[in-house]
């Protein structure tokens, strides 16, 4: 799909960011009504977030670690909020040097503390998508359709719908449980603020977008009922953060708030203050999943200090910890020295690449725009991480049971999609059924004809659950019965 929505592009700096920090409600019918300054918009997405269904579900969903029962080790839930004291940190101060670089300042009625607050929730919201098991959860998902066996299904889709599942991205559904799942009274979505909305796309276009050669296999059906859907390894799929059918909502809101096309594609560029977001996301798990990965007798001191170290800029010759302080103690000073450096850096980025975040021309993150121990810092934490913690033999156990799982549950919920409401004469099918209304009662929704609306509301379902509640259920599906998880 291709968006064609013209947008005029405002006149100067700070109407374009008037623009990009707009409080208008995504799908309100009326304008927001005036706050005392204690309890802006922004505040108020803030405040919906917490209180949401979702983000409650965060509690027991896999951050790194799925299904651990070690007290301290982070969930989605905890890196939310960890994420969103950053993200707050960074949107204020990049704010005050933004301010002190535009000619006219920032907007009338906006102050650096509203910066913080809408990426705030934004953070809070980052991962308010993921499915059960983390990245593994999304990993099965694809696996499960791009099986030979589920194309003869998935033929009856449109090439953006086909490649929506077959690339799916819990980004996007993240993206869908803002502005359609969790309800407004009069729909809607949750009727968050465009720039919190903006804030929180770190990817403003369809999966046709981000797979242009993926889309036009499918379009021209290359797949085959009983081959292999041409879309190669998984890794070769790029990241997307909306699926087709929110397209509508994701041009209202690129409308709002003026943003630019994408140079390499028929999307959008991303909100300037995506960036921070995706700063404040990379500088918790970088930093904190080490954490976890000692505590979990992963990695050594040695390791995660050296890191620690360098992002502060000064590495000792050696590195021993202290006696006065606990191992746990020493590295959380270490790392709020190093995130305090990291937030004035990447701030400082921010402001310097101001006029190309704009434009939507900023090539790469901020970190690639810091200096270059602030970027070899950031890089070893991700390879150590990858390396020790995310190829240890226990996390990749863990993750081979969460794609068995998901599949049990795939295997048994998805054939409902496939035939509605219509043709459920066998047992199975009327009890999983049943266990499945109450979920599109509260939905308002049905099982029907449309397939592709039928495969979003069971993976709206599924997705919806944390590691626990999935866990159980796919047990339970399999005719086991356990009680300890």
């Amino acid at each position: 799909m291709t968006i064609t929505t013209s947008i005029q592009q405002p006149n100067s700096s700070t109407e374009h960011w008037q623009r990009l920090l707009s409080p208008q409600r995504l799908g309100a019918k009326k304008p927001p009504s005036s706050n005392p300054a204690n309890r802006s918009q922004f505040h108020k997405d803030y405040d919906r977030l917490v209180f949401s269904h979702s983000f409650r579900q965060l509690n027991q969903k896999t951050q790194v670690h799925p299904l651990s029962n070690q007290m301290g080790i982070h969930t989605r839930l905890t890196h939310s909020l960890e994420v969103s004291c950053i993200g707050r940190s960074l949107g204020t101060m990049a704010a005050e040097k933004l301010h002190d670089t535009l000619s006219g300042g920032l907007p009338a009625g906006i102050g650096a503390a509203d910066v913080g607050v809408i990426i705030q929730a934004a953070c809070l919201a980052h991962d308010i998508g993921n499915p059960p098991f983390g990245h593994a959860g999304e990993y099965a998902i694809r696996d499960w359709f791009m099986h030979p066996a589920r194309q003869v299904h998935l033929q009856q889709l449109s090439a953006n719908q086909r490649l929506d599942v077959l690339a799916y991205e819990g980004n996007a559904q993240g993206f869908r449980v803002l502005t359609a799942n969790e309800h407004h009274p009069d729909k809607g979505g949750m009727r968050l603020t465009c720039a919190t909305l903006g804030a929180f796309m770190k990817y403003p276009w369809l999966a046709s977008h981000a797979n242009p050669s993926a889309y036009q296999a499918l379009s021209a059906d290359e797949a085959g009922l009983a081959g292999r859907p041409p879309l190669g390894a998984q890794s070769a799929l790029r990241k997307f953060g909306c699926f087709d059918s929110e397209a509508a909502q994701l041009e209202e809101l690129a409308h709002v708030l003026a943003l630019p096309r994408a140079r390499t594609h028929d999307g959008f560029a991303r909100h300037p203050l995506a960036y921070l977001l995706e700063a404040a996301d990379d500088i918790c798990y970088a930093l904190i999943d080490l954490e976890d990965g000692i505590n979990l007798n992963m990695l050594s001191y040695p390791e995660v200090a050296e890191i620690l170290y360098t992002l502060i800029g000064d590495v000792p010759e050696t590195l021993v910890p202290p006696h006065y302080a606990s191992v746990r103690q020493h590295l959380a000073g270490l790392r709020a020295r190093a995130m305090m450096r990291l937030v004035n850096t990447v701030t400082d980025a921010f402001a310097d690449n101001a006029k190309a975040l704009l434009a939507g021309e900023l090539d790469g993150s901020l970190f690639t725009h810091c200096a270059p121990d602030i970027q070899a810092g950031i890089y070893a934490a991700k390879k150590l991480a990858q390396d020790k913690i995310f190829n240890h033999p226990s996390k990749v156990r863990m993750e081979l049971m969460a794609n068995q799982c998901l599949h049990r549950l795939l295997d048994a919920l998805m054939p409902l999609a496939w035939h509605g409401s219509e043709t459920h004469n066998l047992f199975e099918q009327q009890r999983l059924l049943t266990l499945l209304q109450p979920h599109l009662d509260e939905h308002r929704r049905t099982l029907g004809s449309d397939i592709y609306a039928n495969i979003l509301t069971i993976l709206d379902f599924i997705t919806g659950m944390n590691d626990h509640e999935a866990y159980r259920l796919a047990q339970e599906l399999q005719g086991h019965w356990n009680t300890m998880v």
